[in-house]
């Protein structure tokens, strides 16, 4: 009997843990809480509220975390439905096509409604669901996206328009704003990516980069506030002392540089498959492809293998940390950015190989550089037991306990440690918490505030776990926060976001940064 109980439980159960899953996180993207999974109909087994924090049995356990993993397989199932009996399909069809052929034929007597119907906006998911009976009996809009419908099933029937509303409201919705395009021009407002104050800044910071010598201070402090996406990637180099101030030795530092880089490859790059560094460049090699696995851009064969040449040459030039896992998404901004020079539309979509060869070469030289620079100041975060990121987790413990008691006792009363979160805001930057549009403009700040990355980072994560407070002390159980933690919802957070994110990140470092027993018990 347990034998057979054993053989049917696993059967019911296909999805185990240890299975490959897709990975949520700003980049992924998050989830959004806003979308509840509803069921018209009771179709899944109710479990019983339990006091205790851990699942008494491993078939609670996995019950209770499915709907965190089937969004995609179990309801594509009920989405089409099952197919209609023999008798019912004919009826459905003739509808469907008199209705098609209708269609047809008021577009043929009116041709101003067609081209009105072109210029219209797209359709809200809401309203679609609304106007469900008139749409084309082929293909049907779901969040922004033309799936097939279910054509063989009864059109007529309520379940079809119950299973349609089933699926449409399981599935995150795709995110308004491009995760890269614009990169960070755009807020999730929808407000207009160039205002009149936008203008002058713009100006002003073209003054700045025009002078003979560069004022760095005086560029720093213009850039806090964001820097204007025309002249990112020449600030950004100067930011991180990459390029000189000096008007005049700029061009010659730049061919200097890109030269060595590309030495380095030369000299070092055949090395990958040697018995001494084959492990380094296979641990590189598995994780490009990881990188933004949802931006078509970081998935092209060419974007890739500037990446693992970028990494491995780094890690064996750095040999006391080597490649840690994480490094490989801190290159990302920086060939963005770089990149955005030479595209000015659809960069999560543009064919990087369509380059002339000497500009993809400079992209990843200064790209190499850029991040060198970067990880100079943190790179006690991944030497061996990564004693900078340990450091920082316990001193955002101690900053939260001082500024939120009530989240910091949330945590300790359902055995949430910091570590179990926060180690992935540290080591990543908040990378795979943010959409990338949001770090590039959160990366702004980072280099013009006095050491962003290794120092106000840390304000900027207790800021941004406050920002959660309503939903984190909503959570009841440890799985609950544990999965509201490592899937924020950011994934339509633009400047206006990450501007108060970060304007209150400045207030907690004025508060606290120069008196460090302020949150130290």
């Amino acid at each position: 009997m347990a034998t057979d109980n054993r053989i049917n439980f696993w059967r019911r159960n296909p999805k185990v843990p240890g299975s490959v899953r897709p990975v949520y996180g700003a980049q992924h993207p998050p989830l959004d809480p806003r979308l509840r999974r509803t069921y018209l109909k009771d179709t899944k087994p109710k479990i019983n509220n339990v006091k205790t924090k851990k699942a008494s049995s491993f078939h609670e356990f996995a019950r209770s975390t499915n709907d965190a993993w089937d969004i995609d397989d179990e309801e594509d199932e009920d989405f089409c439905g099952a197919p209609p009996p023999a008798s019912s399909a004919p009826s459905g069809l003739d509808s469907v096509s008199s209705l098609h052929k209708q269609k047809l034929q008021h577009q043929a007597d009116d041709p101003q409604s067609v081209s009105s119907q072109r210029l219209a906006p797209p359709i809200e998911v809401g309203q679609d669901l609304q106007d469900g009976q008139e749409e084309d009996a082929e293909h049907e809009q779901v969040n922004g996206r033309l799936v097939k419908s279910c054509s063989d099933a009864d059109v007529g029937s309520s379940s079809a328009v119950r299973s349609s509303l089933q699926k449409q409201q399981s599935l995150p919705v795709r995110p308004i704003i491009p995760l890269v395009a614009r990169i960070s021009d755009q807020n999730a407002s929808g407000a207009p990516p160039m205002t009149v104050r936008e203008k002058n800044r713009l100006d002003k910071f073209k003054q700045l980069l025009a002078s003979p010598n560069t004022d760095l201070e005086e560029l720093r402090k213009h850039s806090w506030s964001g820097i204007p996406r025309e002249v990112r990637p020449i600030t950004w180099r100067l930011l991180s002392g990459y390029l000189p101030a000096n008007k005049e030795r700029r061009e010659q530092v730049l061919q200097r540089k890109r030269e060595e880089y590309f030495g380095f490859i030369e000299q070092y790059y055949h090395s990958r498959t040697d018995e001494h560094y084959k492990d380094t460049y296979r641990q590189i090699h598995i994780d490009i492809p990881r990188t933004n696995p949802l931006i078509p851009l970081f998935q092209q064969p060419a974007v890739q293998e500037v990446f693992e040449r970028i990494l491995f040459i780094w890690a064996i030039r750095h040999p006391a940390s080597g490649y840690v896992q994480g490094i490989n998404d801190l290159v990302t901004p920086f060939f963005v950015v770089f990149l955005s020079e030479f595209v000015t539309e659809d960069m999560e979509n543009f064919d990087v190989a369509a380059l002339p060869l000497d500009t993809q070469r400079n992209i990843e030289a200064d790209s190499f550089w850029c991040m060198s620079k970067l990880l100079d100041g943190i790179q006690d975060n991944y030497t061996f037991a990564q004693p900078g990121i340990q450091n920082k987790v316990k001193a955002l413990e101690e900053l939260v306990s001082r500024i939120d008691v009530d989240i910091h006792n949330h945590f300790k009363r359902y055995e949430v440690e910091y570590l179990q979160f926060a180690f992935r805001w540290m080591n990543n930057l908040l990378m795979r918490e943010l959409p990338l549009r949001c770090t590039i403009r959160l990366w702004d700040t980072y280099q013009a505030e006095a050491e962003g990355f290794s120092h106000f980072h840390l304000y900027v994560c207790a800021a941004f776990l406050i920002e959660w407070r309503k939903e984190i002390l909503s959570m009841v159980d440890f799985q609950g926060l544990l999965m509201l933690l490592q899937n924020l919802p950011t994934i339509h957070w633009g400047n206006e976001e990450v501007g108060l994110l970060l304007a209150e990140a400045y207030r907690l470092k004025y508060m606290f940064a120069d008196a460090p027993s302020h949150y130290k018990r």
